[in-house]
């Protein structure tokens, strides 16, 4: 390796720095964009089904990582179940995890899963999902849970 190779080695390693940093600030543009007309407008509608019901709901955002849509039931004072949508640090693709916790007694234990959010869909689908996609998986993932812990014997 001569002088001038070396050299040219120092500068493609910086210009893929760039490169990774540049698709990394760029993953984390497309996920604010998708959290704030995609997801926050579905918990929205959600959160509105909801509360005639009784069912306390709230939002967390951790800016550039996650957005979580946290239940009550009726009369707890204590989170129920949590539908968290995550961005892995680093992130050079929008491939997005899901975490949902919940108890299944009001004053149990929160119980954790994690797994990719929504599952088959790809990257570069994702912000094309409709809001009203996204109600029906976080229904499903509430519904699932409700009915293990009305169903699992204690």
């Amino acid at each position: 390796m001569d002088r001038a190779d070396w050299k040219e080695e120092v500068r493609k390693h910086f210009e893929n720095v760039r490169v990774i940093e540049q698709c990394q600030g760029e993953t984390l543009q497309r996920f604010e964009q998708f959290s704030e007309f995609i997801v926050e407008t579905a918990f929205e509608a959600l959160a509105d089904e909801l509360k005639p019901r009784g069912i306390r709901v709230r939002f967390k955002k951790v800016k550039g990582q996650s957005l979580s849509f946290i239940l009550s039931f009726p009369g707890s004072g204590e989170d129920q179940f949590h539908y968290t949508i995550v961005l892995p640090k680093n992130a050079l693709d929008f491939k997005l995890r899901l975490v949902v916790r919940g108890r299944e007694r009001s004053k149990g234990p929160l119980v954790e899963e994690e797994g990719d959010f929504l599952p088959g869909l790809l990257p570069s689908a994702v912000m094309k999902i409709a809001k009203e996609d996204l109600i029906l998986a976080v229904l499903e993932k509430y519904k699932d849970f409700v009915y293990r812990a009305l169903t699992t014997p204690k």
